[in-house]
């Protein structure tokens, strides 16, 4: 999983500049200078480009979260690290932006992958459930392609 190009299709789908996306970090109390921020979605080859680490992925989701739903009032902390799949990505990026199903098949349908519901499903279960399906790299930059062009052309706030 190359979390640099994850972080920039997400950013450049939710056309989110500089300042919004500092803005995210800091709902989630992270520490992200715009220096090291810049650095980050540089592209592989640019001079200063520095890898963006799972940690910093996975706040950035969190934050997201925060900044389009809100907090939960009764939510206990966990202190637990979860180690952060294309799986958990899709389905926090499916949680931030409030999508239904349909809008989710859509967005796959948009990137030319067709998914029936039940394989659509099996990517958001429990990775110990029997009908659980791993997301592929290929299949979660398929998915945040067909989002870049769902928002592109829909209304999602």
């Amino acid at each position: 999983m190359k979390t640099n190009d994850i972080l920039y299709k997400i950013t450049q789908a939710l056309s989110l500049d500089h300042q919004n996306i500092l803005k995210i970090y800091d709902l989630v109390s992270y520490k992200m200078t715009p220096e090291h921020l810049d650095k980050l979605l540089k592209r592989r080859y640019d001079k200063d480009f520095l890898p963006c680490s799972y940690e910093e992925l996975g706040m950035f989701l969190d934050g997201l979260i925060l900044l389009k739903r809100g907090s939960l009032p009764d939510k206990k902390s966990n202190e637990q690290d979860i180690e952060l799949t294309n799986n958990l990505i899709l389905k926090k990026l499916r949680i931030a932006l409030n999508l239904k199903e349909s809008e989710t098949e859509l967005i796959f349908n948009l990137a030319d992958i067709n998914l029936t519901k039940q394989q659509l499903s099996s990517l958001f279960r429990k990775e110990n459930h029997k009908n659980f399906k791993v997301c592929s790299d290929e299949l979660l930059m398929a998915f945040l392609d067909g989002l870049d062009e769902f928002l592109y052309t829909g209304d999602i706030d």
